[in-house]
C-alpha cells in the first residue's frame, strides 16, 4: 500500500480546503431543526459553497465505478442511515439525529468532514451514541504520529466503541485525500496495534468512524447510495481530515464553530 506524501504547498492548500469544508457545517448548523427537509439543507449548502465560498461540491455527480452519479451536493444520513444518505423530501423531526457530510474542492484540493446534529430532544441512547462516536473519532486521531501504524488508529476506535456497547461498521473506512477525493491509504476503524501501514509525516487522510447502536451489519438501499443498518438501529458518524506530522497530527478540518475535542 502506498500513500502520497504531500509537499508543503499541497499541505497549505489542504488547510484551506479543510477549513472551508468545516465552515459549511458551521453555516448549516442553525438550519438543522424540526420541519426542514434534507433537500432544503442540501440547497442551502450548495448555495453557500458555490456562491459564497467559491468552492465546488465534490459529491455532486461523483461517480465511482459501479455507481450512478451522486445527485446532490452533500450527504444527509438520518437515524438508521449509516452514510451516503441522499438529500430529498425527508422532513427532520424532533428526536432525529443526522450526519451531514461535506466535501468541498478549492483550487483543486479536497476538504472532507462531517458532523452529527441532534434535532430537538434526542433519546438518551441517541445522545450517547453521538457522544461516543465523537470521542472515538478523537481517540483515533490521537494515535496519529509519524512511526505509528494505521492499525493503532483502528484498534483504538474499535476498542473504545465496543467497550461502550456499540459496534463498528467495517465495510466503509477513512481514506487518503488531496487532489483526489479518495486516495490511498484506506483507514480502517478496527484492527490490531502495530499492523497496517507505517505513518509518515506529510500523509493526509480522513478518519470517519461509523458506529452503530446495534449490530454492525449494513445494507444498501435501492437508490444505489444510501447505506442503512440491517437491524434498523441508530448509527452515527463524525469525520475529520488529518495531517501526519513528525511529532503527532494536525486536524485540517477545524473552524470557529467546530465542536471542541472531548
Amino acid at each position: 500500500m502506498k500513500s502520497l506524501i504531500k509537499t508543503a504547498d499541497e499541505i497549505q492548500h489542504m488547510r484551506v480546503a479543510g477549513r472551508l469544508g468545516s465552515e459549511v457545517l458551521d453555516f448549516i448548523a442553525p438550519h438543522v431543526k424540526a420541519g426542514i427537509t434534507t433537500g432544503a439543507l442540501d440547497a442551502l449548502c450548495h448555495e453557500f459553497m458555490v456562491n459564497v465560498q467559491g468552492t465546488v461540491p465534490a459529491p455532486l455527480n461523483y461517480c465511482p465505478p459501479g455507481h450512478t452519479p451522486y445527485p446532490k451536493s452533500i450527504c444527509t444520513s438520518v437515524n438508521h442511515q449509516v452514510c451516503h444518505g441522499i438529500p430529498g423530501s425527508k422532513v427532520l423531526k424532533n428526536g432525529d439525529i443526522v450526519n451531514i457530510d461535506i466535501t468541498v474542492i478549492k483550487d483543486g484540493f479536497h476538504g472532507d468532514t462531517s458532523r452529527m446534529f441532534m434535532v430537538g430532544e434526542p433519546s438518551k441512547q441517541a445522545a450517547r451514541l453521538c457522544a461516543i462516536t465523537f470521542e472515538s473519532l478523537w481517540i483515533g486521531i490521537r494515535e496519529v504520529r509519524a512511526g505509528a501504524h494505521l492499525g493503532d488508529v483502528g484498534h483504538a476506535i474499535q476498542t473504545f466503541a465496543e467497550n461502550a456497547g456499540f459496534s463498528v461498521v467495517r465495510e466503509f473506512c477513512g481514506h487518503g485525500i488531496g487532489r483526489n477525493f479518495h486516495e490511498e491509504p484506506q483507514v480502517l476503524h478496527y484492527g490490531r496495534r502495530g499492523s497496517g501501514l507505517a505513518l509518515k509525516a506529510g500523509m493526509i487522510f480522513t478518519i470517519e468512524p461509523m458506529i452503530n447502536a446495534g449490530r454492525r451489519n449494513i445494507r444498501q438501499l435501492a437508490d444505489g447510495w444510501s447505506i442503512v443498518t440491517a437491524d434498523h438501529s441508530l448509527s452515527a458518524q463524525w469525520e475529520h481530515t488529518v495531517l501526519v506530522t513528525d511529532d503527532g497530527f494536525e486536524v485540517l478540518t477545524l473552524s470557529e464553530g467546530c465542536p471542541l475535542p472531548p
